[in-house]
C-alpha cells in the first residue's frame, strides 16, 4: 500500500460561528460549538481537524482567522482549513493565524495559478486541493464549486492532475452524491483518484459505520478517511474505530 498508516479525520463545518452537518450541504443542523467539538474530537484519537466555513465562498468573505486562533489554543493535532479562500493573501492570513494547511477549492478551479503560487510560497504540505465532486450518468466525475452549487462540467480527475502538476501536496475529496447521507464512500471514486495520483486522497463523503471506513482504507489507497456527521450525532466512537481498523487488518497512525 501507498501509505501504510492510515489517519482518522473529523471534519467541522462551521456556518454562523457553530458546527452545523446536514446532507449535500443542505438542511442544516445544529450541532454544537466548534471549538469544544474540536477538543473532544482531538482528546479522542482524530489524527487531523478540518475546519470548513461553507459560507465563507458564497457570501464573497474572508475565512475565520479568530477560530482558527481559537481552536489551535486547545487542540495540538494538525488543523486544516478551507472556505472563502479567494487569494495569496487569504492563504497568509489563514497559516498566519494557526492552521497547519489550507484547503483551496472553488478558487483554485477559478484560478489554477493560485496553487502553484501558494505551495511555492508556503511549501506544498501546506496546500490541500479542496475538489467537490459529482458523478455524471457516463460515469465521469466533474468539479463541482461554490460550496456545492455549481457544477463545472469539467472533469475532475484532469483538474486534480493540473493542482498536483502545479503543487497541491494531498487533496480532500468529497463526493455530493453521497455527502451526509452515511450510506458509504464512493469506492470506486476513491480507488480511481488515488491509484491515478501520486500526492495523498483524502476521502470524504458518507461514513455512516466503522465498517465504511475500513472499506474505503482497505479497498483503495485513500490515504485518510474524513468524516463529520457520524462523529456528531455519535454513530462512531473514534477510540472504537481506531481499534475496529487495528483489529481488521488496518495499520492506524499513533
Amino acid at each position: 500500500m501507498k501509505y501504510p498508516a492510515k489517519r482518522i479525520i473529523a471534519g467541522l463545518d462551521v456556518k454562523d460561528g457553530r458546527v452545523v452537518k446536514g446532507v449535500n450541504f443542505a438542511n442544516l443542523q445544529d450541532v454544537g460549538d466548534p471549538v469544544e467539538n474540536a477538543a473532544l474530537y482531538a482528546g479522542d484519537g482524530a489524527d487531523e481537524l478540518y475546519l470548513l466555513d461553507i459560507t465563507a465562498t458564497i457570501e464573497k468573505r474572508q475565512t475565520f482567522t479568530d477560530l482558527i486562533k481559537r481552536v489551535k489554543e486547545v487542540v495540538s493535532v494538525p488543523l486544516s482549513v478551507s472556505g472563502g479562500i479567494r487569494d495569496i493573501h487569504d492563504v497568509s492570513d489563514v497559516i498566519s493565524a494557526g492552521a497547519d494547511a489550507v484547503g483551496i477549492g472553488t478558487a483554485a478551479y477559478r484560478n489554477p495559478g493560485l496553487i502553484k503560487e501558494a505551495s511555492a510560497r508556503f511549501g506544498s504540505g501546506k496546500i490541500t486541493l479542496a475538489l467537490d465532486v459529482k458523478k455524471q450518468t457516463t460515469g465521469r466525475y466533474t468539479v463541482v464549486i461554490e460550496a456545492g452549487q455549481t457544477d463545472t462540467g469539467d472533469d475532475a480527475l484532469d483538474f486534480a492532475k493540473l493542482c498536483e502538476a502545479n503543487g497541491a501536496g494531498a487533496i480532500l475529496m468529497t463526493s455530493l452524491d453521497t455527502d451526509g447521507a452515511q450510506s458509504g464512500y464512493d469506492i470506486p471514486l476513491y480507488k480511481l483518484f488515488a491509484d491515478e495520483l501520486r500526492i495523498p486522497v483524502i476521502a470524504s463523503g458518507g461514513a455512516g459505520s466503522a465498517e465504511h471506513f475500513l472499506e474505503v482504507l482497505r479497498d483503495t489507497e485513500a490515504e485518510a478517511a474524513f468524516a463529520a456527521s457520524v462523529f456528531h450525532f455519535g454513530l462512531v466512537q473514534i477510540p472504537a474505530l481506531k481499534s475496529y481498523l487495528s483489529q481488521n487488518g488496518i495499520q492506524v497512525a499513533k
